[in-house]
């Protein structure tokens, strides 16, 4: 089914406005999981190409609106959530919308293979857990990879 939901994501609403990208957040950014025997059965190889041909189809779709802006297709792994999330936007690959650290990459491969390997998608074991400090700082997170696609016909 996961391949299924990544191919009909080229044919969803698609809202690019770069005066309120809160809307375009909105409409354009899609939460995908799977369940466990489609997880064991699926390849990196064979999601990477679902997503690849996603891409060339919201390129597509792009071109033929008229739309003259840059646009960016991405996909990142949401660990906390067991998810593999993914969005459109109106910006270039070096503005994208995360607050946290995150690494743009052409490199997809890394991505799915966590979200694939990941056993129990969403939840945190007990013993993974460590003790807070309510006094400590905030501990730095390492910054999570965003696989990037330029989808738009103009430049930054």
């Amino acid at each position: 089914m996961l391949l299924t939901y990544i191919a009909e994501i080229a044919d969803e609403p698609l809202l690019l406005e770069p005066d309120d990208r809160h809307q375009e957040t909105e409409i354009n950014t899609w939460w995908l999981s799977t369940g466990d025997e489609d997880r064991r059965s699926l390849s990196v190889p064979e999601v990477v190409a679902a997503f690849e041909r996603t891409a060339d189809a919201l390129r597509a779709r792009i071109h033929a609106s008229g739309y003259a802006g840059p646009a960016t297709f991405y996909v990142w792994h949401d660990e906390q959530a067991g998810q593999l999330r993914l969005s459109t936007g109106s910006v270039p690959r070096t503005r994208l919308p995360f607050g946290g650290a995150h690494v743009p990459t052409d490199d997809l491969g890394p991505v799915v293979a966590a979200f694939l390997a990941d056993d129990l998608p969403g939840i945190v074991l007990m013993d993974d857990l460590e003790p807070c400090d309510p006094d400590a700082p905030e501990p730095e997170l390492p910054p999570f990879p965003v696989w990037v696609r330029d989808v738009g016909t103009g430049t930054p």
